[in-house]
């Protein structure tokens, strides 16, 4: 057996925005942390070694060759401020000695640990213990390296050589702090990373929201549009090319909901112009054969009383004035025949074929409520019908209305009991029910099958009381196979329900 496969979970994009850039945010922090760890120290010492070369050619001017063993401390006071300036910004220890070391100069004062290192260490090449740590840059005249001083404990970057005026000399730096800065600037940028991945994503959380709003609000509209409901519109304005994407959705939403009008309604014809092709010269027999009968006895009342006003059989007013009134109301029961026998040619001809459309079926069913209104009164009838929210249905409006109408004053004719009328309208999957209930007499089982025929009437003489011709419910019969729905009617204890369905889609 195959297995069907699951459907791909989709991820929003919000979701994906956002979580990219906190990614590259925390990504550019972590790296550059490692960076400032692998390559601060680096670069540190190499900024030291040029400031060590720098304070180097400051150093060579100095001369000691002049000065006695008791003028150093005379010279030590004598030398310039931008000398000690410079050293102690740059955190420098320096040690300036002649040949045979019997004269010096250094910073600060008394160093003569840093003397000897230089003198007996250096110049003489006696520190072989120290190994002069790992050589950085080396000139004729000068070495530049990092070491480690084992009687202090701290790693220094040194530069010593030699003058031209052969005065020995030893500058160094220490490093430690440049270390520890390190350790501080890591941690500083942990700490402030995070804060700003926090604030930042809070920014953009925010501000993917106001950009994904129009896309989610353009997904919604294609899922309406594939459930064939064109109601919905894009409604946002995002300010970019999402605007004119959604001016196209809104476009081919309404061009969409007229195309399909005309396929549903060239369909519907296509299927009417099948069967009813058959059916023609059936029904123009049998349209002949009830119209001799239906209008025979209208035509003999006519006559009959028209013959009698003629003779003058009753010469009174009032029985002349009674003799009028059936003329005119004949007349006016077979304007009426011939006017429905018109309509239901047409519709079983195919001549009046129906024009699909949406329309609000609610609203639709309280105009025809509305329109009746008068005939509701002298029934004294109670009306029910509770439906508020509009409900959007495919049909061809007009005859809607013609079938709705049919029903209520069929159910108004013959109202009895608690003069209750209810219409319900009941939504099924992608149909809808209207239901039209009356309280009174059942119709008998026997007839129930033949209500939908021409001219068949179950109680002939009420019928013919208010005018009826049996021929609504085969309007009504025509109308709905022309738009290929169902109809039907259904008995209760209480009374009668007729009821027809509609398309939601």
């Amino acid at each position: 057996m195959k297995k069907s496969k699951k459907p791909k979970k989709i991820r929003s994009i919000k979701h994906q925005i956002t979580f990219t850039f906190i990614g590259l945010l925390f990504l550019s922090i972590l790296t550059i942390s490692m960076i400032n760890g692998a390559f601060l120290e680096k670069y540190y010492v190499s900024k030291k070694t040029e400031t060590l070369l720098e304070a180097r050619e400051v150093l060579s001017q100095i001369n000691t060759d002049s000065m006695t063993e008791d003028d150093v401390e005379s010279e030590q006071e004598e030398l310039s401020s931008e000398i000690i300036q410079e050293s102690s910004r740059n955190n420098l220890t320096w040690v300036v000695v002649n040949e045979d070391n019997t004269k010096y100069l250094c910073w600060p004062e008394n160093e003569d640990q840093l003397r000897s290192k230089l003198f007996f260490g250096y110049a003489s090449d006696l520190d072989m213990d120290n190994g002069k740590g790992t050589i950085l840059k080396q000139t004729d005249n000068c070495v530049v390296q990092q070491v480690h001083d084992r009687f202090v404990g701290m790693d220094y970057v040194e530069c010593w050589g030699k003058f031209d005026n052969g005065n020995y000399f030893l500058i160094r730096s220490p490093l430690e702090s440049i270390q520890e800065s390190a350790n501080i600037s890591n941690k500083f940028y942990f700490f402030v990373g995070i804060i700003i991945i926090v604030i930042s994503g809070m920014c953009i959380m925010a501000v993917t929201r106001k950009l994904t709003r129009p896309i989610s609000e353009l997904t919604e509209l294609s899922r309406k549009m594939t459930d064939l409901d064109f109601e919905a519109r894009y409604k946002s304005k995002a300010g970019n090319e999402i605007d004119v994407l959604g001016d196209n959705f809104n476009k081919m939403s309404s061009q969409l909901e007229h195309t399909i009008s005309e396929l549903k309604s060239a369909n519907n014809e296509l299927q009417k112009d099948i069967e009813d092709k058959v059916k023609i010269d059936e029904m123009r027999k049998e349209f002949l054969d009830n119209v001799s009968h239906e209008l025979k006895t209208p035509i003999a009342l006519v006559q009959g009383y028209a013959e009698g006003l003629k003779e003058n059989i009753n010469d009174d007013p009032e029985s002349m004035d009674f003799y009028c009134d059936v003329i005119i109301d004949e007349a006016s029961k077979m304007n009426k025949l011939v006017k429905n026998l018109l309509t239901l040619n047409q519709l079983e001809s195919g001549k009046d074929a129906a024009v699909m459309e949406r329309f609000d079926l609610t609203a639709l069913i309280k105009g025809v409520l509305s329109t009746m209104d008068i005939m509701i009164r002298q029934k004294e009838a109670r009306v029910i019908f509770n439906e508020t929210e509009p409900l959007y249905v495919w049909a061809d409006e007009f005859k809607t209305e013609e079938v709705v109408t049919n029903y209520v004053s069929n159910a108004l004719h013959h109202l009895d009991g608690e003069k209750i009328v209810e219409i319900k309208v009941q939504k099924q999957e992608d149909r809808v029910k209207v239901t039209v209930f009356n309280t009174g007499t059942p119709i008998p089982e026997a007839d129930l099958p033949n209500l939908w025929n021409k001219f068949y009437k179950v109680d002939k003489a009420r019928t013919r009381e208010y005018g009826g011709s049996g021929i609504g419910l085969s309007i009504v019969k025509a109308i709905m196979e022309g738009m290929n729905q169902q109809y039907g009617v259904q008995n209760f204890d209480n009374g009668v329900e007729f009821w027809f369905t509609l398309d939601r889609k």
